[in-house]
């Protein structure tokens, strides 16, 4: 249920959830994502009832994946251009991770404190 779904969320501090179908076949079996905004929204619209109801009726039912050789640039271009928050990471047609919005800052922060320092070090030497 959808409020089976937030306490999970709320629980794990995670901002949203795969939902998994295994009798997809080939494939990763994904069925499906929902997350905090999801739920938010259809409370927006349907009321209190909405937390009754299965995670079904809200999920995101065409989730976008990456693969773990997409770049830093293609994954936040693509959650840009989608406006979405987690990306699931699929390789060989096997869920392999979750990448998320906050993994994506956090690399970039790295990358460019990374090339700070050999700036530094460059100008130093």
């Amino acid at each position: 249920s959808i409020s089976e779904t937030a306490k999970l969320l709320n629980d794990k501090k995670i901002g949203a959830v795969l939902v998994l179908d295994d009798d997809r076949g080939s494939g990763p079996g994904i069925a499906g994502i929902i997350s905090e905004r999801d739920i938010i929204s259809g409370l927006a619209v349907h009321g209190g009832d909405i937390l009754n109801r299965p995670v079904s009726d809200l999920m995101t039912k065409d989730v976008h994946v990456c693969s773990p050789e997409d770049t830093i640039d293609q994954i936040m271009s693509l959650m840009s251009e989608r406006r979405i928050r987690h990306l699931p990471v699929v390789k060989d047609n096997e869920l392999v991770g979750v990448i998320s919005i906050g993994d994506v800052v956090k690399r970039r922060i790295a990358e460019t404190e990374e090339e700070a320092q050999a700036l530094r070090e460059y100008i130093t030497s």
